[in-house]
């Protein structure tokens, strides 16, 4: 690889005849690092999947063999499409005859654990200043479009994407025998009452500060918020009390409710209850309506086609029974032994940061001392959880129902024991992500961070990679998500999960004016005619810039280092090739900045990139070292 293409540009350097030459599967948004794991894993478990079907492998367990029935009725396309929009008319007939508040509100817990679409959601998590016990919380509903920005009168996309998707509604209602006049007027309204919300909810910028998701609020206080449901009546039916405490994330939404929930928009709000209830569940149904369905989607994604048949029902039945094909996975393809070996090399990482912040000059010995406690707590969970959870024991296919019946009966099994779960102590053995997941993470609320077994493979993780390629890769990945427990959330949380100030004032402003500086590096950056928003990859930003410099300084650690393939393995992890409509909707929503800007200015800020390439100030890979950025 030619070292004067590194000076210009390490991304192109590294990935430009890739990306001349890679296409794009029709059904994807994009391909590359992380979508080459993620079509791998798919296509072996694939595979799997339909030899257990045909008998031809042996179905390891009775929670493999539930996942292999539902798998089969998914895939019976002939019984979905001669059943068409019948397993779905009685939900649409249920929103329909409401007519009135009563009518919804004698029917609200089950409306709730019946999964059908309401102008706020209840969940359960861990309480955010008692992390060890599980709190109720209450959120906003999702609007139609992806983010509250694209409501705004000057955006570009707005327009012909609520023209999309109010013709995909119409055809869906044609499909399910509405007629057009009716189905129109039914649109229409719910699209109103999608703009009604829309100002009261928070964008994804907002939403990406989890300092602001925790005001609680008393039951009593969070009940009157609603003049015309009842919530108290729901919340006593779901958790068996009124709470003391709700977390509610979006106030000021539910500051609004009466005006949004009354009376005069009951009309409104139930022509969007229909139109969200019909929109939802058409992965369910015939052909015509699972593809009908996904227009709207592919029109974010920019993916000219929808799944072939038998991925869709694969990833339909394996999305339900996760962690049990997770569990699968593991075991199969990736074992005890590799867990050890990964967990060993997570807890070598986790050695090398807590050098690093016992030798860090801009904490006080105060908040250091804290940090270091914080890193010594960390839970560490590599390639498959010990246990699968109870509540897939519950999930018992009837064969002769519709797949929807089956969908929907899991889901409120699902409901029921998630609310179940309310003041009861906190599980940090649960995983949130399957072992068969190419992705990691940090959960803030339980200190814990989460390796699964599909994303420790090349080019991330490789014995046939060196150890500085396999550092380049996995290690900063590793590093990353250890990180996150010292970006701008995860710096929020103390050792046990809980929101609770560890810093020092002066330590604090210190670390904000470093985090405004990681801001000011990405904001505005240009890229695929769209421009990054700072604020909203902040924290990733920051757990990027410390994941890598951590990552190098265990490479530099090796007795055979070699700092080239450290950096150029770097920028390989991040190589991707999206549609155009898909990278303009990253930008809008997603909290990473875009791939190639997370591999071409992260290695800016390190000295090592410009020693190894011998970057100099003329060069385009050239930051000066006053703009250089330098947090963990």
């Amino acid at each position: 690889m030619e070292q004067t293409k590194i000076k210009e540009d390490l991304y192109e350097a590294v990935n430009g005849e890739w990306i001349k030459t890679a296409e794009i599967p029709a059904d994807k948004p994009a391909t590359g690092g992380f979508q080459d794991l993620v079509d791998g894993v798919d296509e072996l478990l694939m595979t799997d999947t339909k030899n257990m079907q045909a008998g031809s492998a042996k179905i390891p367990s009775t929670l493999m063999q539930e996942y292999i029935d539902y798998f089969n009725l998914a895939n019976d396309y002939k019984t979905r499409d001669a059943e068409g929009a019948t397993p779905m008319l009685p939900l649409l007939k249920r929103v329909e005859a409401l007519q009135n508040f009563s009518d919804l509100n004698q029917q609200l817990s089950s409306w709730v654990l019946d999964g059908l679409p309401l102008p706020f959601g209840l969940d359960v998590d861990a309480d955010m200043k008692n992390a060890k016990v599980n709190a109720l919380f209450a959120a906003a509903p999702s609007l139609i479009l992806p983010d509250k920005t694209y409501y705004e009168a000057d955006h570009p996309q707005a327009q012909q994407l609520l023209t999309i998707f109010k013709e995909m509604t119409l055809q869906l209602f044609a499909l399910a025998g509405y007629d057009a006049a009716y189905a129109e007027k039914m649109t229409e309204e719910a699209l109103h009452f999608d703009q009604l919300l829309a100002p009261h909810v928070k964008s994804a910028e907002e939403n990406a500060d989890y300092s602001k998701m925790y005001n609680p609020e008393s039951g009593e206080d969070f009940v009157a918020h609603s003049s015309q449901l009842q919530l108290k009546e729901l919340i006593e039916h779901l958790i068996g009390v009124l709470p003391e405490k709700i977390i509610v994330t979006e106030p000021a939404y539910f500051q609004k409710l009466d005006e949004l929930v009354n009376p005069e928009t009951f009309p409104l709000m139930k022509s969007w209850m229909l139109v969200m209830t019909l929109n939802a569940l058409t992965g369910y149904l015939s052909e015509e309506f699972r593809q009908v369905g996904g227009t709207y989607g592919r029109a974010l994604s920019g993916a000219p086609e929808a799944r072939p048949q038998e991925k869709a029902a694969y990833y339909l039945a394996s999305g339900r029974f996760d962690q049990v094909v997770g569990d699968y996975y593991g075991k199969h393809y990736f074992g005890e032994q590799a867990k050890k070996d990964v967990r060993q090399m997570v807890e070598s990482m986790v050695g090398i940061y807590q050098e690093r912040l016992s030798q860090n000059t801009w904490l006080s010995p105060e908040t250091r001392e804290k940090a270091i406690v914080k890193l010594k707590t960390l839970g560490i969970h590599v390639g498959y959880p010990d246990t699968i959870p109870a509540i897939y024991s519950q999930f018992h296919v009837e064969k002769d129902q519709p797949l929807l019946h089956n969908a929907l009966r899991f889901s409120r099994l699902s409901r029921e024991d998630q609310f179940a779960k309310w003041n009861q102590l906190v599980d940090r053995e649960e995983w949130e992500m399957s072992a068969d997941t190419v992705n990691a993470y940090y959960h803030p609320f339980r200190n814990i961070i989460v390796f699964p077994a599909a994303i420790l493979q090349a080019p991330f993780y490789s014995l046939e990679q060196s150890s500085s390629q396999n550092f380049g890769g996995i290690g900063a990945v590793i590093a990353h998500e250890i990180s996150h427990a010292f970006d701008n959330n995860g710096a929020l949380f103390d050792e046990f999960g809980n929101l609770n100030n560890w810093w020092t004032e002066s330590d604090k402003k210190h670390f904000q004016a470093l985090a405004d500086d990681m801001i000011a590096q990405f904001d505005g950056l240009e890229i695929a005619d769209g421009k990054v928003n700072g604020k909203l990859t902040v924290s990733e930003n920051i757990a990027d810039a410390g994941g890598l410099s951590c990552a190098l300084e265990a490479a530099k650690k090796e007795n055979q280092v070699d700092l080239a393939a450290f950096f150029i393995n770097w920028a390989t992890i991040w190589r991707m090739k999206a549609r155009p409509e898909y990278t303009q909707l990253l930008l809008a929503i997603d909290v990473h900045a875009p791939n190639k800007l997370r591999a071409n200015v992260q290695v800016k800020n390190l000295k090592d990139f410009y020693q190894t390439f011998d970057i100099q100030p003329t060069d385009a890979m050239y930051l000066a070292p006053e703009k250089r950025v330098s947090i963990w």
